[in-house]
């Protein structure tokens, strides 16, 4: 099929910021690299301003790491590198329509990777067209400050520094209120916005129900693999009194001198930080790395709570079988004996097995049940109280899903990321989703739900069963798998059990086992 370029007969768009010249490509107009904001070192962001017609067709800068990214899992998880800057507040443009009265819902991509890495383009699935054209929405991608750049409280040192604290999520309001004034332009209805993000992008999702500047901004939200408990996500509180006072005593500076910190050459900002973060960290100290309790970011809804306007905005929910289990299985599925695979999980669950064996074929019939080894203890419990906390607002629908397919490499359980490409509609795009007369309609299914919930704000999807909300007493889930199906509280005794059994997950110690970098 031959597919269309246009660039000449685009028209140059008039935003608040300055005037845009995107393309057009297979069915989309694409526009790359937008500014939203700039932003000094440890500021908040002012709105973009620009003179002349601004070239939107390369993707723009994305935010500096602290470390080397190091290719793993590429299969599983295939990711793009791009090159990095400070001044990454810049967010990426899919549309059918230049047509500001087409009132299409907008979808906006929030990324991945804690707060501290990732990129709107990180990994391949991320692409918005073909969202954007098989669903006949308005698709963003957003980057913005991370780690230290982003999240670093220096308040005590000036009231200049008041919320360096959440600079990365400054960054994203700055976005949304440019998408808020601008999508019209670009076919998109600013009364219809969801907000979606996979891990560090499904915290940002419910960090952003708990900013009130946010308000107004996006009315839906997608919660993937993105919820953790006190546990594992801590709330960030207190302030960087200590340590910054020891950043800046591995500089050789005082903390007169902290105005030095905005010029650094950012690596060695982040060898002094390296440096100094372990020792405060040890005695109990605020180190940063994620958004800070204050007045302006009300915290972690867990932890503190819904905000009364945060009830408001429909949720959907989700988590995936194996989340963190990167690794491949011990043994092959297909020929491992019964005695066997009680005998692995007896090393794991000693005298309990045959329990835990039962209780496992009860909530995940068909499954293996060596696939008990890898099950997720990170996301689907916090994920079931999240659920369980917004719908006790019962102002808007709560839907909760787990993803649980298996894929063509030794039967490998669903990992982290995994359904990203379903829905984004990009399984065409990740090789290993490859899987014949089951992938696609998977996909059709899940994309489906996803592009229903951001128009109503309900899931309904023709080929999928009935999908009810979560209620004070209810708590259905759809699990997404090559047979689709509604199931009501169905894993509840089997981690009631686990947690009975095994002592308290530590994501850390799983994931340096198997040397993943994500």
């Amino acid at each position: 099929m031959v597919k269309t370029f246009r660039y000449d007969d685009v028209p140059v768009l008039e935003t608040t910021s300055g005037k845009l010249k995107g393309y057009y490509y297979d069915g989309a107009y694409i526009f790359k690299g937008v500014p939203y904001a700039h932003a000094d070192r440890f500021q908040m962001p002012a709105p973009a301003r620009w003179e002349g017609v601004k070239d939107a067709t390369s993707y723009g800068f994305v935010c500096p790491l602290m470390a080397q990214d190091t290719p793993s899992a590429e299969l599983m998880v295939p990711h793009r590198y791009w090159p990095m800057d400070e001044h990454c507040q810049n967010l990426n443009i899919w549309t059918t329509a230049l047509d500001k009265d087409a009132g299409k819902p907008v979808i906006v991509w929030l990324h991945g990777g804690g707060y501290f890495a990732g990129s709107s383009i990180e990994q391949t699935a991320y692409d918005g067209r073909n969202m954007c054209v098989d669903g006949d929405v308005v698709v963003v991608s957003v980057n913005h400050r991370l780690n230290i750049l982003g999240y670093l409280d220096l308040s005590p040192f000036g009231e200049k520094y008041e919320n360096s604290g959440n600079a990365g999520h400054a960054d994203m309001v700055a976005a949304l209120q440019w998408v808020h004034d601008n999508i019209a332009l670009f076919g998109g209805d600013p009364g219809n916005v969801t907000v979606f993000g996979q891990s560090g992008g499904g915290m940002k999702v419910a960090d952003l129900m708990q900013i009130p500047a946010a308000d107004g901004l996006f009315h839906k939200g997608l919660i993937m693999s993105g919820v953790a408990d006190e546990q594992l996500m801590p709330s960030c509180t207190g302030n960087g009194a200590a340590i910054v006072g020891a950043m800046l005593s591995q500089l050789g500076l005082t903390d007169k001198d902290v105005e030095a910190l905005e010029t650094i050459p950012y690596p060695q900002l982040v060898q002094a930080y390296t440096k100094a973060a372990p020792a405060v960290a040890a005695a109990g100290g605020y180190v940063g790395g994620a958004p800070v309790v204050n007045d302006w970011f009300l915290g972690n809804p867990l932890q503190h709570g819904f905000r009364e306007t945060a009830g408001e905005i429909p949720l959907m929910i989700g988590s995936v079988f194996g989340e963190f289990a990167f690794a491949p299985a011990p043994f092959d599925k297909k020929t491992v004996s019964e005695a066997e695979t009680k005998a692995a999980i007896a090393q794991v669950c000693g005298e309990h097995a045959g329990e835990m064996i039962a209780a496992f074929r009860e909530a995940y019939p068909g499954k293996h049940p060596s696939d008990l080894l890898f099950l997720d203890r990170v996301m689907r419990v916090p994920s079931k109280k999240l659920a369980a906390l917004h719908a006790r607002c019962g102002k808007a629908g709560t839907y909760l899903y787990n993803f649980t397919l298996e894929f063509p490499m030794g039967d490998k359980i669903a990992w982290h990321c995994s359904d990203i490409p379903f829905f984004f509609h990009n399984t065409d795009k990740v090789e290993v989703c490859a899987i014949p007369d089951v992938s696609e309609e998977l996909e059709a299914k899940m994309f489906g739900a996803f592009m229903a919930f951001a128009r109503t704000g309900v899931p309904t999807q023709k080929d999928l069963p009935r999908w009810d909300g979560v209620t004070e007493t209810a708590e259905p889930t759809m699990i997404f798998d090559r047979e689709c199906a509604v199931r009501e509280r169905y894993d509840d005794k089997l981690y009631a059990l686990i947690d009975s059994i095994l002592p308290p997950f530590n994501l850390m110690e799983m994931m340096a086992s198997q040397n993943v970098q994500h």
